[in-house]
Parts: structure tokens; sequence; C-alpha cells
């Protein structure tokens, strides 16, 4: 952890809905006239597309019927620790790109969708590092990334409610078939159950998005539960880390309560607005001190 090169993190699976989260840091990056390094979990992937479908075969061949992008073997740990190491003790060190579609391999020559650009040196003069993926709190026998965290979020909807997302988003915008989405998330459970939950009990910050609709079976469910029909339960690991006042945010969120004394539950349309006026000040005192 670093005081004067701070690091934030977002991590959740695949179709957890870290997207929302990271809009909200982007909208407090502008208004505090921050300037982030943006870091994203799919360039620390080991194998570009074409490699992982080879490494996936092989090792369904020899009987590794759970090998995936959860897993240690399918990604660079320690390049992602040897990152917010560097990063914390001198704000520099290398990142690159994972290009997921034809727009973003556009700018690249010669690079085409699922390859990595090259390896380049973080840009000095920034202010903070976000990132924003699935490992940024794993802790194994060889790597220990979340040390080196100083802001740790975790966005985990309920395990059903995940999945429909995943399989309504694999299937509009991927184009994937329920057949195909369902075996990827049988082949990742191993690796979801070792290496994505643990994280969760390291975060400073989980938002947790709850349905109040049935989705008891997630692989024949229409339509994705809208925000109204759901609620987000905030989990604070120490609420005096970042003086957090729930009678003030209790009164700032209409219909929010509290159900522990770390956790308060506020409605699925206010979950924006709460990351918001939560992680705002504690940004702000990230840079101050970072200032100072």
């Amino acid at each position: 952890m670093s005081q004067k090169h701070p690091i934030v993190v977002v991590t959740g699976s695949s179709g957890a809905g870290t997207s929302t989260v990271k809009h909200a840091f982007e909208q407090i990056f502008i208004r505090e006239n921050i300037t982030p390094v943006v870091i994203e979990g799919d360039s620390f992937h080991r194998y570009d597309r074409a490699a992982m479908k080879e490494a996936m075969a092989k090792a369904e061949a020899e009987g590794d019927k759970t090998f995936s992008h959860f897993g240690e073997h399918a990604n660079l740990f320690d390049k992602l620790e040897e990152l917010f190491r560097t990063y914390g003790e001198t704000g520099g060190g290398k990142k690159r790109l994972y290009l997921h579609s034809k727009e973003e391999a556009a700018p690249y020559d010669g690079l085409s969708p699922g390859q990595f650009t090259p390896w380049e040196d973080i840009q000095t003069g920034s202010d903070i590092m976000f990132y924003e993926g699935l490992h940024g709190g794993v802790v194994t026998d060889t790597v220990d990334i979340a040390q080196h965290v100083d802001l740790l979020v975790g966005v985990t909807p309920s395990v059903n409610l995940e999945w429909i997302q995943k399989i309504h988003r694999d299937n509009a915008e991927r184009g994937y078939s329920e057949e195909v989405i369902v075996d990827t998330i049988l082949r990742r459970m191993h690796d979801y159950v070792k290496y994505i939950t643990p994280q969760f009990s390291r975060t400073d910050i989980n938002f947790q998005r709850i349905a109040t609709v049935d989705t008891s079976n997630p692989f024949i469910a229409r339509d994705i539960p809208t925000p109204d029909e759901s609620f987000i339960v905030i989990r604070f690991k120490d609420p005096n880390k970042f003086n957090i006042n729930f009678p003030d945010l209790l009164d700032m969120i209409q219909n929010s309560f509290m159900s522990r004394r770390n956790t308060i539950v506020v409605p699925g349309g206010k979950m924006g607005f709460a990351m918001e006026i939560i992680l705002t000040p504690i940004i702000h005192q990230m840079i101050e001190k970072s200032k100072r």
C-alpha cells in the first residue's frame, strides 16, 4: 500500500456488473480533476484468444476440464503484483491492453481482436491507479496482490443473478448459445471457488445486488431483474478506516436501512448514487494524503 501512489481496485466475476462501479469511479475522477492510470484485468491474461483456445483444448485432452480464465495458470498474477508494487513505490510500471473488438484493435496496425498490445511504460504524472477486473485481490501461495491495494472494492451479485446477467450478456453481445455459456460456467466453477470468491473476504467495501424476484433457476430466466426489482447490500469491512458516517448515508439515500452494524441496504435504483456519495470522499482523502 502507498499513500503517495494510491491503488484502487474493483474486482468481480464475469457478468457481475463491475462496469457500473467503473463508471462511478470515472465520474469521480472527472469531477475531482484526478488523472488515473487505468488497468484492465484482461490485459494480464497469459494467453491471447487463439492461444487460450489451444491451451483449453490441450488441458481437456489431458483430463483437465476446469482450465479457465479464472485460474492461476491462465493469468500472469506475478506480473500484476509486480505492477502494483512498482506503482506504489515509484508511480511507474508496465501495462498493455487486451483488444476485445475490431474498434479497439483499429488504432494498432497488425493487431486483431483477441490479441495484446506490446508492454509499455506507464506515463508519469498520474494521481492514482485504477484496476478493474477479475483478480485485483488475489492471494495464492506465491503472490499477494491484495497487500498492495489501498482501496479494494468488490462487486458480487448473488450467484444466480450473476449467472442470469452473464447468460444474457454473452448471448446478446457475443452471440454465444446458452449451451456454450452454461458449459463455460461449469468449467470455471473450480477456479471461481478457489480464486474469485475468497477476494470478497478481503475487500474494503462490497456491493452485492440481491434480486427481489424469483431467480431460483437462472438458466430459464428470460429477463435480467431490473434495478427496481433488487436491493444493493453494501458491506464495509472496517467503517472506521474511511470514516463512514451511516446516519448521513441513511439521510441521503431514501428508503435505505442498516441490516448490520457495518452494512447498509439501498434500493437497486440508487446503486450509482450510493457508490458516488460513498466513494467520492474516500478518493478525495486518498488524493489529499498523496499530495501531502
